[in-house]
């Protein structure tokens, strides 16, 4: 089976128990809006290419088959799942997961929000976060290493990896959208910049990243990967919007505990 290319983060691939892996659009057998990798069954992509392109994932990242490469219904919560077993799709309705289980891999999907992936060795503990705009302002990365933490994982050990996301140059927003975050707290002016007429430029990879030292975690890697700007690269919704197309694929980001 060909194995697509992903991008691996330095904090997590030295860690001999751990496989992971942010997938971009590259790598798949799907045509069209979707082409290539696309991983999101909630897309309108012909469903045997899905899983297709599902399967190529779990292969790359070692799992026993496509039943063990996991994905949540995600829906912008601050949610945190404990995942114990193969499930389908739609059993798990949260925007994070965690487990101990092996061979069990844990798949984001995102189409420019950010996925974190988080590990702690020692204590065999792994999650996986999608971070939209909303997750980040409910603290979802703290809510998942809180959960991490209830299964025996210590923080001051926790690796994280923010994944490859939309970048600030490629995301305006308007006032009353920086007025939201400002109104939780003023510290967050930092993470806009002066865009053209009304508008500003939202760095939300900067916002999850100093959330997670906020919380606490020292070892992290920041893969700074626009999802928007990488045409052929990553698929986006806001490039999507731009271009007037009826649909997007998704990207996927994975970690897994290594099969003994």
């Amino acid at each position: 089976m060909t194995q697509p290319p992903s991008t691996t983060a330095p904090s997590l691939a030295h860690l001999a128990a751990i496989s992971h892996g942010f997938f971009g659009s590259q790598g798949g057998v799907s045509t069209g809006l979707y082409t290539s990798l696309n991983a999101g069954a909630g897309s309108d992509d012909a469903p045997e290419a899905v899983a297709e392109n599902r399967a190529r994932i779990a292969a790359a990242v070692g799992a026993e088959d496509s039943r063990h490469l996991v994905s949540c219904h995600q829906h912008h919560s601050a949610k945190v799942a404990q995942v114990c077993g193969p499930h389908a799709q739609v059993d798990l309705s949260a925007d994070a997961m965690v487990t101990t289980k092996r061979g069990l891999a844990l798949a984001i999907l995102t189409a420019d929000c950010v996925p974190i992936l988080f590990a702690d060795e020692t204590a065999g503990v792994i999650g996986a976060t999608h971070s939209g705009w909303k997750g980040a302002i409910a603290d979802i990365c703290a809510n998942t290493l809180e959960a991490m933490e209830a299964l025996g994982a210590d923080r001051s050990r926790i690796c994280a990896a923010v994944g490859p996301c939309i970048g600030q140059a490629s995301y305006e927003v308007g006032p009353e959208f920086r007025e939201t975050f400002l109104s939780n707290s003023a510290a967050s002016e930092r993470f806009f910049v002066k865009g053209r007429a009304d508008r500003f430029q939202f760095d939300i990879q900067g916002f999850v990243y100093a959330g997670l030292v906020r919380a606490g975690v020292s070892r992290i890697d920041v893969i700074a990967q626009d999802t928007c700007a990488l045409e052929g690269t990553y698929f986006s919704n806001r490039r999507r919007n731009h271009q007037g197309l009826p649909d997007y694929g998704r990207n996927a980001s994975v970690i897994m505990l290594k099969r003994q």
